[in-house]
């Protein structure tokens, strides 16, 4: 795992693989995401199984990345830059 300092934030975190969650909290925590309040799916809605699908996918291509922030001790799904 790695540390990172979020740009323009006072948080810091730790990237998460999320190939070493269990698979239940890992669907957990993409299930979070994905019903956050907020969250604008936009033309990429759909069902709750097609949107885990769609994190899942990203998560494995690596264009996205779950990050613990250590400040506010909460879990984030972010763009990997």
């Amino acid at each position: 795992m790695s540390e990172h300092k979020s740009i323009g934030l006072d948080e810091e975190g730790i990237d998460v693989p999320y190939e070493r969650l269990d698979p239940e909290t890992l669907r957990n925590v993409i299930e979070e995401f994905v019903t956050r309040d907020g969250a604008d799916w936009g033309e990429a809605g759909g069902t709750l199984e097609e949107k885990v699908g769609q994190v899942m996918q990203q998560l494995r291509s690596r264009k996205i990345k779950i990050v613990f922030e250590l400040n506010s001790e909460t879990t984030n799904i972010v763009v990997n830059r």
